[in-house]
C-alpha cells in the first residue's frame, strides 16, 4: 500500500513541483528533436463521484508561443500549451504515480516517450495526492487502478483524442504505489487480509506511525467498514493495455504467491534499485519479480535509491528538500534517467509494436 516516509516525502516533492510553472529556473530547455504539445483535462468518474484531472503530452507540430517559453526549478523540457496533435494514431502509454504524488512527478519520462511518437496520459489519483489528501484514500489500492481504467475509457470517447490514439497499441508504467497500480492491471489480484495483517505487525505498525498526517490509519484500518469494502473489490484487469512497466513498486505485502499473478499473461517489466529504503528491492522489486515467472527485471546498483526516480531539481530545491533531490555523491541522477528511458522505449517498442 505504502511504506513509511513514502507519503510524508511526496508531499514535500509535489508540493514543490506544483508550483513548477511559476518558478525560475534555467534548466528547462526547449525540444530540439519533436515539439511537444500539453494540455490539462478534468475527466470525472459518474460511477465512483471522482475527478480525474490529467495531463496529457503528445507530438505536435506546433511552435512554442512566447507564453510557452516559461521557467521551472526542474530541468524539463518547454511545452506548447493545448497545441494541435499531429493527425496520425499514436500509442499510448498511461502512468500513474506514487503515493502522494502527482501526475507531474514523471514528467521527463513521459517527455521522453512523446519524443519516441507515444502519448503520455497521467492522472491524479483521487484523495491520494500531494493536494487533495484523503485519508481513507492512501489505504484504498483498488481505487487506483480503476481511476486509469477510467481515464481510459475517457481518452477513448473524447473527441479529439480517440481520433488520434491507436486502441491497439496501449502501455502502461507506474511508479511506487503507481508500480502497483499497473501490477493490478495486468490482472495481479491483491490478498487484502495478508495485506491487513501486515499492518497489525510492529512493521506494519511502525510504516504506519510514520504518516504523521495521519495518525488513525491503523483504526481506520482495522474499521469494520473498510474491512467490508475490501471484501467487495471488483476485478482490476484490463485486457486494453498491453503491457506494464513498474518502477520501484510498492504494496507487496500482500503478495504471497504466484497464483495471485495466474491471470498476468502479457509482458511486464520491472525496475528496483539496490539503495532503496522506501521499497526495499528484496521486499519488493525482486518480490514482485520472482512471483512472475515472465517479467523482466532491471535493477540499479550502488547507492541508486527511491527519489532518484523524481525529476533532475536545481540548487534551491535541493536545498529545501535534499533527501528527495540530492543522491549519493556517486549516482548521476541524469544518467539514471536516461537508463530508465531506454529501458522503457525499448519495453514498449518491442511489446506495443511501435517501430
Amino acid at each position: 500500500m505504502f511504506n513509511r516516509f513514502e507519503i510524508f516525502k511526496t508531499i514535500l516533492i509535489v508540493g514543490i513541483c506544483s508550483h513548477c510553472l511559476s518558478f525560475s529556473y534555467a534548466q528547462a530547455y526547449e525540444v530540439k528533436i519533436a515539439h511537444i504539445g500539453q494540455r490539462t483535462i478534468d475527466f470525472f468518474d459518474e460511477d465512483r463521484g471522482r475527478k480525474l484531472t490529467t495531463e496529457i503530452w503528445y507530438p505536435t507540430s506546433d511552435l512554442l508561443a512566447e507564453s510557452d517559453k516559461i521557467y521551472s526549478p526542474f530541468k524539463r523540457f518547454l511545452t506548447v500549451r493545448d497545441a494541435t496533435p499531429l493527425d496520425v494514431k499514436h500509442p499510448l502509454i498511461l502512468f500513474s504515480h506514487g503515493s502522494g504524488g502527482n501526475r507531474l512527478s514523471l514528467e521527463w519520462l513521459a517527455q521522453a516517450l512523446v519524443k519516441e511518437g507515444y502519448i503520455v496520459a497521467a492522472v491524479d489519483h483521487w484523495g491520494n495526492t500531494h493536494d487533495n489528501k484523503i485519508a481513507i484514500e492512501f489505504i484504498k489500492p483498488w481505487e487506483r487502478p480503476l481511476d486509469i481504467s477510467a481515464v481510459l475509457t475517457c481518452l477513448l470517447d473524447d473527441n479529439m483524442f480517440e481520433e488520434i490514439i491507436d486502441s491497439e497499441r496501449i502501455g502502461a508504467l507506474g511508479f511506487s504505489f503507481g508500480g502497483y497500480t499497473v501490477m493490478a492491471l495486468a490482472g495481479a489480484v491483491l490478498d487484502y487480509p495478508k495485506l491487513l495483517n501486515y499492518y497489525k505487525t510492529k512493521e506494519g505498525l511502525r510504516d504506519l506511525a510514520e504518516i504523521r498526517e495521519f495518525p488513525d490509519l491503523s483504526e481506520r484500518i482495522s474499521d469494520r467498514s473498510f474491512i467490508e469494502m475490501t471484501k467487495n473489490v471488483p476485478s482490476l484487469k484490463d485486457n486494453r493495455i498491453q503491457c506494464f512497466f513498474a518502477i520501484s513498486p510498492g504494496t507487496a505485502q500482500g503478495f504471497r504467491d504466484k497464483d495471485q499473478f495466474k491471470q498476468v499473461n502479457d509482458p511486464v517489466s520491472i525496475i528496483g534499485c539496490r539503495a532503496d529504503r522506501v521499497t526495499p528491492v528484496a521486499k519488493y522489486a525482486r518480490h514482485y519479480h520472482a512471483l512472475i515467472d515472465h517479467s523482466e527485471y532491471f535493477e540499479f546498483g550502488g547507492e541508486v535509491g527511491h527519489y532518484v526516480m523524481l525529476a533532475e531539481a536545481g540548487d534551491e530545491v535541493k536545498k529545501e528538500a535534499p533527501e528527495i533531490f540530492v543522491d549519493d555523491p556517486s549516482v548521476n541522477r541524469s544518467c539514471v534517467h536516461q537508463k530508465v528511458i531506454d529501458l522503457a522505449i525499448d519495453f514498449f517498442a518491442e511489446h506495443i509494436n511501435n517501430e
